[in-house]
């Protein structure tokens, strides 16, 4: 894997289309969420795409017909349809906008259905040649039940899922839960990089994200969550919780990243641990040219093209990688990022091993 800079713009090819994905386990109120999201003017210019349009609830805001597996909505957003693959319904959307038979859209909104993994939907958008392209991940918006979402959380793995890889999450139906605190503290043990919100938060400020960093500092901090992250609280996990193996970590590094250590960290951790890695994201300053850093996310085994940025969009130069880790020590990964990074290891018994051979890592 190579993490070479981007290169530069194409002046033929469109910008990426920035894209979410709204995700949330049955019941939770996406669909409600979604209704008052399309009545935002923000998102006036987007194309909203589900499983089925009659699932979601949408019809009061259908008025239009443009084709078997499109509709046009009240707030001027279109509404498809997925009846067979995710990509397939992603490049016919492409090929309509650029043929002009549908006007030209600004976002995409995916919403999953209730069961959904979605790390299935990111890999199509981080991995496919021509899509990656196309359209670029802003956010992961996961909607929480307050009332259920506990009992949830323990009763489905993909609940667990959904919560771990979000970029923010939507508390909702506080009214019916009475006292939140439990649930709250919950996800923030789960994904303590994820803020939670209620679900009145502007459409831009919920769905917007890492896409056009250019000025806007406090973007790259909210899409890293690393703030909330180093002042979590990480207190032992209950062993009768169904989320215990799911843990959040922040790697860093004030001085900028040897290209060919960044490169070899990555491979080794992604070819040895891919499937325990639900998500990782982050921007890095490498050596070679730490004015420009380069922006990496990814789920599992697939990661994205890295972005490189024309300069940093805040003054903070520290690199940090964000990392939602399932059955994986943080320890051990702390531990190879060190060892890549030449520092001493502390209190480590295999410390020697792990510096002039980061292969022969226990458990590696």
């Amino acid at each position: 894997m190579s993490y070479a800079a981007s290169p530069a713009p194409d002046p033929r090819r469109p910008e990426p289309i920035p894209l979410t994905v709204l995700t949330g386990f049955l019941g939770a109120g996406k669909t409600t969420l979604l209704n008052r999201l399309l009545r935002d003017p923000a998102l006036a210019d987007t194309v909203v795409i589900v499983n089925e349009f009659g699932e979601i609830g949408l019809d009061h805001l259908l008025i239009e017909t443009v084709d078997e597996d499109m509709v046009l909505l009240g707030a001027g957003c279109l509404c498809c349809t997925v009846r067979g693959d995710l990509i397939a319904t992603l490049e016919d959307l492409l090929r309509k906008r650029d043929n002009g038979r549908i006007r030209p859209f600004r976002r995409v909104v995916i919403e999953t259905t209730g069961l959904a993994d979605p790390a299935p939907i990111l890999h199509a958008l981080i991995y496919h040649p021509y899509l990656v392209l196309r359209y670029r991940l802003q956010a992961v918006v996961t909607v929480v039940d307050a009332a259920t979402g506990a009992d949830t959380l323990d009763a489905h793995p993909e609940a667990l899922r959904q919560a771990a890889i979000a970029d923010r999450i939507v508390l909702t139906k506080v009214d019916l839960a009475g006292d939140t605190a439990g649930i709250r503290a919950r996800l923030a043990t789960l994904n303590p990089a994820a803020p939670v919100v209620a679900p009145d938060v502007p459409a831009e400020e919920l769905l917007g994200g890492l896409f056009g960093l250019e000025g806007k500092g406090q973007d790259v901090r909210a899409w890293l969550g690393d703030a909330a992250l180093a002042n979590a609280d990480h207190p032992q996990a209950d062993v009768n919780r169904h989320d215990a193996s799911i843990q959040a970590i922040c790697l860093t590094s004030a001085a900028p990243v040897p290209r060919p250590a960044f490169e070899m960290f990555m491979d080794l951790l992604r070819s040895g641990h891919g499937p325990k890695l639900l998500r990782l994201k982050g921007i890095v300053a490498l050596a070679d040219d730490p004015a420009h850093p380069i922006v990496v996310h990814g789920v599992q085994h697939v990661f994205h093209a890295p972005l490189t940025l024309p300069a940093w969009p805040d003054p903070d130069h520290t690199s940090r990688l964000v990392l939602i880790l399932r059955d994986l020590d943080p320890a051990f990964v702390r531990r190879l990022w060190d060892a890549f990074l030449g520092r001493p290891q502390v209190d480590t018994p295999d410390a020697a091993a792990l510096t002039d051979n980061p292969l022969a890592i226990p458990g590696f």
